[in-house]
């Protein structure tokens, strides 16, 4: 019964990041940062909740650990990204979508505007 409510509560998390990061204006790709972030750390503040012998001070250490890997990780990929390739597309190829110019086609016709 635990688990279905530690579930749930995970479930109502992930809506309502997803809803705060398109307000802060954050671009989370497919809800990734509110899947595998914020719910992330839900998972991890829970486990104390299903057993005792778990600490949350500890569990806290984790997931500073966790977020510094993963923000020095990042960096590191960003920046050979951005040597190798660079991170953006030209504006040409902004303005039409990244779909048309590296597909050929347009991903959701239905909401492009006649241009």
């Amino acid at each position: 019964m635990l688990a279905t409510l530690i579930g749930a509560v995970g479930g109502a998390i992930v809506v309502f990041s997803v809803l705060g990061l398109d307000r802060l204006r954050i671009d989370g790709p497919v809800g990734a940062i509110s899947v595998h972030g914020t719910v992330g750390i839900w998972g991890l503040l829970a486990v104390p909740l299903t057993n005792s012998e778990i600490n949350l001070n500890a569990q806290l250490i984790g997931i500073g650990v966790i977020f510094a890997f993963v923000f020095v990780a990042s960096l590191l990929t960003w920046g050979v990204i951005r040597i190798l390739a660079g991170l953006r597309v030209s504006e040409d190829d902004e303005y039409r979508g990244v779909d048309v110019s590296e597909c050929g086609l347009e991903g959701y016709p239905e909401f492009t505007a006649n241009r």
